[in-house]
């Protein structure tokens, strides 16, 4: 059976299904320009999967299979495969957001389709009501999910032994016309996009980190000033690493407090599966017909970190600066947006979709639709955060704020998290808070009332 093995969110050698199958195959890889069209030159993402792209190329060369890589629309890069070959199946992981069902239905008109789930622990229909609907509420999903996952195989896969289909696709290191499909050589520039320096951590190396900080993770992973996170979200993202790998990993641990990570790894899961099964979320309210107000000023404000709210600032940022944003501190930061600003959320879930490294589709989007209050969440409208007490409660001594925000260095911590100390004051070269919290909340709760 000749098969193409079509990595997207699988970017590794070890345990990856993708390469368990064997037989005849040829990996590809493809820059889809429907995607890089919309993405900015200096975009970091680019630069952090071409670096594991590299990396997959070598490692499968290793191996004697080579990495194809292809710059173009993905449609006409089959077309061109399939003039070499007549190919039996293309296999590749599930993706769950519009776009890619969509591209993955064109393709599958042209050659049969081959779904493996890797990209999260469960399919989609595998954690369902005893009626065989979807569960819409997160913790009778996870004691459902949690009960499965003690029986679940969740062992390595193994790389099979597989023969390259060889065909003399010649390599070409600059693009010739936008759309077109070209074969790449190895060259960042074929794509037209800058280079950009990342902290680039090998993920097994951040999960042996991570085995000594988890046994603090549940009571201080909403704390700014220390770092007990994981930090492997891009690389989950990416398939850089394997979910199930960092399952086993975890789970692996003996006399540790494992659990508040497995579960945050089964919401992950849990965002992906309502976006499955309830696609229109991912631009339609759920509940409640109050869509925010559009406000091109306020919401310029806000992208240039120019809020008056130090937290938000700082957050936003820190998003700018590294295309990551403390888990704590996006909640904070969506909750202002939706409630205190009452910008749409699908605006902020399109500006965090154009910086964050980790950008998921499923997260992202059920994300701000908690924050909204218009989720799935049985939690009402009327959870609003107050950006001031989160940072006292959660930046007391004000380290993360000032990291991003060097016109607050001179201030007294205290300050920071002070709305009326903020509104009173004149702060060189930092604005004032935009809006009044206690009144922005109040309003914007008498509107979704309404």
């Amino acid at each position: 059976m000749k098969r193409i093995l079509w990595f997207r969110r699988d970017l590794r050698l070890n345990d990856n299904p993708l390469l368990a199958l064997g037989g005849e195959v040829l990996p590809i890889f493809i820059f889809d320009t429907d995607i890089l069209a919309k993405l900015p030159k200096e975009d970091k993402r680019v630069s952090f999967i071409f670096w594991h792209v590299e990396i997959l190329k070598k490692n499968l060369l290793a191996c004697g299979l080579e990495l194809k890589l292809f710059y173009g629309k993905p449609e006409d890069v089959f077309d061109l495969l399939l003039q070499k070959h007549d190919f039996d199946e293309v296999v590749a992981c599930g993706d769950y957001d519009a776009y890619a069902k969509a591209r993955d239905l064109k393709i599958s008109h042209k050659l049969h389709f081959r779904y493996l789930e890797d990209t999260y622990i469960f399919k989609h229909n595998e954690v369902l009501k005893e009626n065989g609907s979807a569960y819409l509420v997160f913790t009778p999903f996870y004691k459902k999910a949690r009960a499965i996952l003690e029986h679940k195989n969740i062992q390595e896969s193994f790389l099979a032994e597989s023969q390259l289909i060889d065909e003399n696709y010649s390599g070409i290191t600059e693009v010739q016309k936008s759309g077109e499909v070209v074969v790449l050589a190895f060259a960042m520039e074929s794509l037209g996009f800058e280079s950009v320096a990342l902290n680039f951590t090998n993920p097994h190396a951040k999960l042996e980190i991570f085995k000594d900080k988890i046994n603090n993770y549940k009571e201080q992973r909403d704390y700014l000033d220390v770092d007990v996170t994981s930090n492997l979200s891009a690389d989950l993202r990416f398939g850089t690493i394997g979910v199930r790998e960092v399952l086993r990993f975890v789970m692996e641990l003996k006399g540790q407090d494992i659990e508040p990570f497995i579960r945050q790894l089964l919401f992950r899961d849990f965002y992906a599966y309502l976006l499955f099964h309830m696609p229109r979320i991912e631009s339609e309210n759920y509940k409640y017909t109050f869509n925010g107000i559009e406000d091109e000023e306020k919401y310029a404000r806000f992208c240039e970190a120019k809020t008056g709210v130090p937290i938000v600032d700082a957050g936003v940022r820190e998003l700018l600066q590294t295309g990551n944003m403390h888990n704590r501190v996006r909640m904070v930061v969506a909750s202002f947006f939706t409630k205190d600003l009452l910008l749409p959320w699908q605006w902020g879930e399109k500006f965090f979709a154009q910086h964050l490294l980790d950008y998921d589709k499923a997260s992202n989007v059920l994300s701000w639709q908690w924050s909204a209050g218009t989720g799935v969440d049985p939690q009402p409208y009327f959870r609003v955060f107050n950006p001031y007490l989160q940072s006292k409660k959660f930046d007391k001594e004000g380290a993360y704020i000032k990291k991003y925000i060097i016109e607050l260095w001179h201030v007294e911590s205290k300050y920071l998290h002070d709305e009326n100390y903020l509104l009173k004051s004149q702060i060189q070269g930092y604005p004032q808070p935009m809006v009044s919290h206690k009144q922005a909340a109040k309003e914007a709760i008498e509107l979704f009332r309404n």
